[in-house]
């Protein structure tokens, strides 16, 4: 631990810091969902990057997600987190939060509330 890399987008090119400071200051990385496999001999993604390639990887897979297949969906078994990430979970609407249907995956079952993004 106690160790920030200055690495180089892979994508973008550009600097950041990467790492994990203590077990309790974990890398920025450590906030968004665990959905990438990290492939041999290829660096990390700039925190913008990396958010841009989550999102375009949930919106790929919540299309396929039909009322029948939610409830055993891939988001369910992830490990849960108690941040929620702007255009991931959730986005603003006229200062209102609408929380999105990769939101309502994670949490795994309808609350009952009509939400726009439901995929239940």
């Amino acid at each position: 631990m106690n160790s920030i890399k200055t690495k180089v987008c892979s994508s973008c090119e550009s600097s950041f810091g990467c790492g994990n400071i203590s077990p309790e200051n974990t890398c920025w990385c450590n906030d968004f969902p665990p959905i990438f496999n990290l492939s041999k001999g290829g660096d990390c993604l700039c925190p913008e990057c990396f958010k841009e390639a989550c999102i375009d990887k949930i919106d790929a897979y919540v299309e396929t997600i039909t009322p029948k297949k939610a409830h055993k969906n891939k988001a369910i078994s992830l490990p849960k987190t108690e941040k929620i990430i702007e255009d991931i979970d959730y986005y603003i609407e006229n200062g209102n939060y609408v929380f999105k249907t990769w939101f309502h995956l994670k949490r795994g079952t309808c609350c009952g509330n009509a939400c726009r993004h439901c995929p239940y």
